[in-house]
């Protein structure tokens, strides 16, 4: 593992520290169990992800995904954004069995929802639009224990969702997290959907309103945000 590039992102991270930003983050991760903060701004982060471009382009993939693990380990919020930049950056050279990989960071590292949504919005997404056949992998996770393993499930379809993609699955999955009554799994499933409604407004409002009678509030105003008024005020209205 290249130590040098772990020792100057650590040091890079303590230099652009905010105690401030670190206490109001503290607070906004409350729902993190082992959250661990260095308290700089999210954009600060990301530049210093992105100017290790030209270093790790001397890696092979496996070095990335080596040190992305230590980014990882470290617990820190900030570390596992940089993580989730190097792995996505080398989203030309997934293969089959990189899976494994970002499976068990799912369900050994994220522990709060910035970690699920950065990991599987982007490098997870990527993942499954190249290789749509571990979606049945997903459906497992929606059986976890771990709230964020179920949040993952709906929120790695997120970007195949706006193109239109894997509506049946986004479907089966959300199906799966109906009723689940954990908020943030809720909200996941319901950003599922509403993405999804895109590019199927008329068929996702038809599924929101099949199942409305069961379907938590919190879920239901996610999956209907970006429909018309009046879908909107007919999906909400009680029966």
């Amino acid at each position: 593992m290249n130590t040098s590039i772990l020792s100057e992102i650590r040091t890079q991270l303590r230099d652009n520290t905010e105690d401030e930003r670190r206490t109001s983050m503290l607070r906004f991760f409350k729902d993190g169990d082992e959250t661990k903060i260095y308290g700089v701004k999210t954009p600060v982060v990301r530049k210093i992800g992105r100017s290790f471009k030209k270093e790790l382009k001397e890696l092979s993939k496996s070095e990335v995904f080596t040190l992305c693990e230590e980014l990882w380990k470290s617990g820190y919020i900030e570390e596992k954004i940089i993580a989730c930049i190097f792995s996505e950056s080398r989203k030309k050279e997934y293969e089959p069995s990189d899976f494994r990989i970002f499976e068990r960071w799912v369900h050994t590292y994220v522990d709060n929802w910035a970690d699920c949504d950065t990991l599987c919005n982007h490098t997870i997404g990527e993942f499954v639009m190249m290789y749509p056949m571990f979606i049945s992998e997903l459906k497992k996770w929606t059986a976890s224990d771990k709230r964020f393993v179920k949040r993952a499930a709906a929120v790695t379809l997120i970007i195949p969702a706006r193109k239109g993609q894997f509506l049946n699955d986004i479907f089966e999955i959300a199906d799966r997290l109906l009723t689940n009554s954990e908020d943030l799994v809720q909200k996941g499933y319901g950003w599922m959907l509403k993405s999804a409604s895109q590019a199927h407004q008329q068929k996702v409002f038809d599924y929101v309103m099949s199942r409305k009678s069961l379907m938590p509030r919190t879920a239901l105003r996610y999956a209907i945000e970006k429909m018309p008024k009046e879908l909107r005020e007919q999906a909400m209205r009680r029966n």
